[in-house]
């Protein structure tokens, strides 16, 4: 019996970028790539001196990590931290899109600019940005097996109080997200695989004061990047964390919207999770 070859690691070897790469889970992704045998790997973030930090001490491991200071809001900064990485690392062969921002409260609160523009520009137009930049040589490179992960939320799955504008960027980051992957693999590049994380509340501080829903432990971050990290290496679609997600995503489904809103608000209790928020001090 022929034995059936083996699927190429996407990681041993790879250069590897990760978007708010400073601290957080985009320290243990970062982490998770040294461990992996990536390359090199490019760390972006607006807070520089943190990620440079991060960048000298996973360099003692071997690998060559570098930190770049991008604002991921604006499309130029991005244009021009992806000329300087690839003047120093190459192109990415992994993307993480992990960096975000929340913004909680009712809606008619949130300032136009500072809170709505600014969410959409970070959690989604970023990403956009950044893959439609970085996918042509992806899709011309087929030497050996291309990431992309992004980093979505269970928010972008089910409606929720005092986290529209947060919510709103999720949805559009789920539906962009794999939609993508369908053209990819329509079109014949089954090289690049694409996987949208739908992740609970994650105890990063970003959701400080937040409460999980009725069975929905707020995860550790270890827990998370350890769900997602999987998820991009064997190039799953779609993760979703904890098991709790799937099932209000399908009762949702099969439920009237009133009996649904009784359900999530009464039982669940998802539509209470966020009237604690305090968030990240300073963010």
């Amino acid at each position: 019996m022929t034995a059936q070859p083996s699927t190429p690691d996407p990681i041993r070897g790879a250069t590897v970028l990760i978007t708010g790469g400073a601290r957080g889970m985009g320290e243990l992704f970062a982490r998770r790539a040294v461990a992996g045998g990536a390359r090199a790997i490019a760390l972006w973030d607006v807070d520089e001196q943190t990620a440079s930090a991060l960048a000298a001490r996973l360099s003692a491991s071997g690998v060559d990590v570098r930190a770049y200071r991008v604002d991921i809001s604006r499309q130029e900064e991005i244009v021009a931290g992806l000329a300087r990485m690839r003047e120093e690392l190459g192109e990415p062969d992994v993307l993480v899109n992990n960096a975000g921002i929340v913004r909680g409260g009712v809606f008619w609160d949130n300032d136009p600019e500072r809170d709505i523009e600014l969410t959409m520009r970070v959690n989604t137009l970023a990403a956009m940005w950044l893959t439609r930049e970085v996918l042509p040589a992806m899709i011309s490179d087929t030497s050996r097996p291309k990431r992309i992960l992004n980093i979505a939320s269970a928010a972008g799955t089910l409606a929720n109080p005092n986290m529209a504008v947060y919510a709103a960027s999720k949805w559009a980051m789920i539906g962009w997200s794999d939609s993508v992957r369908l053209e990819l693999r329509a079109r014949g590049h089954r090289h690049i695989g694409v996987t949208t994380f739908c992740p609970s509340y994650i105890s990063t501080g970003m959701f400080a004061g937040a409460r999980g829903p009725l069975l929905t432990p707020i995860m550790t971050p270890q827990q998370a990047t350890r769900a997602a990290w999987r998820g991009l290496v064997r190039g799953t679609p779609m993760v979703l964390r904890p098991w709790t997600v799937k099932l209000a995503l399908a009762l949702r489904g099969v439920l009237p919207t009133r009996v649904w809103d009784v359900v999530a608000d009464k039982v669940f209790h998802v539509y209470s999770s966020m009237d604690h928020f305090t968030g990240r001090s300073g963010s």
